[in-house]
């Protein structure tokens, strides 16, 4: 392609632009064509913040040693078994699904479609956002004034402390919260809005016990949610905003509940 490549820019044109994998000739197209498109260029370097970001937090994972269970020496072992004929399609068939999903969640994040997001955390997240940021008289059982009563009455239901985080920094003041059922468990969600009248909902819930899991991104049409689990709890954010601004309140939030900034009540 050179840049007199007289094809429209389109949105695949943007993907590779935002992963650096355009040809000279089109990527100075496409920058001249962002130029004249303000919107999508607004766009395009979100989706840039966003791979930025998520890929400076995948960066551990990546550099992590391969365990010794899956190390080629131990997988062949000295007493190997007839490999039956179906294993290399399977193999082949497994990979492919295994490089598909992973390049769909690194590059655009994990959209499963029109419907709910696939996991059930996220999606009872999400139903409990469209449930209640549309109510005007009681959008929250305890509002802010009463934060204390709140994370005193929220912990002692889940059972664990819970965390209120200030995110003023982020553009965002504590509404108040509410409790939620989730199953056999009870789980908590917070609501915050912004000065436009955005509204932003934590859920949170006991989760896996220990260890660390990625943020997971996911959208359910207008409504977008990031998920992770944290020392035995499970966390969703979710509002009608974009994904950069979106990731932003996430990355706060889990730094104040993890105990790694101060700002949290």
């Amino acid at each position: 392609m050179t840049a007199s490549d007289p094809r429209p820019v389109g949105e695949d044109d943007l993907h590779a632009f935002v992963d650096g994998r355009l040809d000279p000739g089109r990527r100075a197209r496409v920058e001249a064509w962002l130029a004249a498109h303000p919107e999508a260029a607004a766009r395009v370097a979100a989706d840039r913040e966003v791979r930025d970001r998520l890929r400076a937090r995948l960066a551990p994972v990546a550099d992590e040693p391969i365990p010794a269970r899956l190390r080629i020496a131990n997988l062949a072992g000295p007493r190997r078994r007839p490999i039956p004929r179906w294993w290399p399609n399977a193999a082949a068939a497994a990979l492919l699904l295994a490089l598909g999903g992973a390049a769909g969640w690194v590059g655009r994040g994990a959209v499963p479609g029109p419907g709910a997001p696939a996991e059930p955390m996220t999606q009872a997240a999400v139903s409990a956002f469209r449930t209640y940021v549309v109510e005007a008289a009681h959008p929250v059982e305890v509002r802010a004034d009463g934060s204390t009563d709140l994370v005193r009455w929220l912990s002692a239901r889940l059972g664990r402390s819970v965390t209120v985080p200030d995110l003023r920094a982020q553009g965002f003041r504590l509404m108040g919260g509410r409790l939620l059922p989730a199953g056999d468990e009870p789980a908590a969600m917070l609501m915050y809005d912004d000065d436009q009248g955005t509204r932003l909902t934590l859920y949170s819930r006991a989760g896996p016990t220990g260890g660390r899991g990625v943020f997971r991104y996911a959208r359910a049409d207008d409504v977008a949610a990031f998920s992770w689990i944290d020392a035995g709890m499970s966390y969703v954010v979710t509002a009608r905003t974009d994904e950069a601004r979106l990731l932003r309140v996430a990355e706060a939030v889990d730094a104040q509940v993890s105990g790694k900034s101060e700002g949290a009540r």
